[in-house]
């Protein structure tokens, strides 16, 4: 069986490797597509043979905005059950507020410390790619 496909929409190269590093510390194997701008991101899924099982997404993207890119995903019929968590820095309640009422499934803040950032990855990981029970393809 193939690994699920996780698909990270992040701009910043620093986070993209952060990310990688806190995926591989937490033994997190699955294979990982990055987008570095909503554009990017919303062909991807308009186009992919096979839809990631996940989504992290950043909110301040060049091109397309993050919370743009949601309610793209969210107004499309192959997509609107994909899971999608927001991982961001931003710490603005309107972000959040915005982000769940397009309906993300989950709103992160990035954790400045990369053990804490490995923890909360290990976590989403072990919610979202084992124990979550993802809608069927109907």
């Amino acid at each position: 069986m193939k690994p699920k496909i996780i698909l990270l929409v992040e701009d910043n190269p620093s986070d993209v490797d952060l990310t990688r590093r806190a995926l591989d510390r937490s033994h997190i194997a699955n294979e990982l597509v990055v987008a570095e701008d909503g554009k990017i991101a919303v062909d991807y899924l308009a186009s992919a043979a096979e839809l990631p099982a996940l989504v992290l997404l950043d909110l301040n993207l060049p091109k397309v905005p993050g919370l743009e890119v949601l309610r793209r995903i969210r107004s499309a019929a192959a997509t609107r059950r994909l899971p999608v968590v927001i991982l961001t820095s931003s710490d603005e309640q309107v972000d959040r507020a915005r982000g769940y009422d397009l309906g993300v499934n989950s709103y992160i803040r990035k954790p400045v410390d990369f053990q804490q950032f490995v923890d909360a990855i290990a976590s989403l990981g072990l919610y979202w790619l084992v124990l979550n029970e993802p809608p069927p393809n109907l």
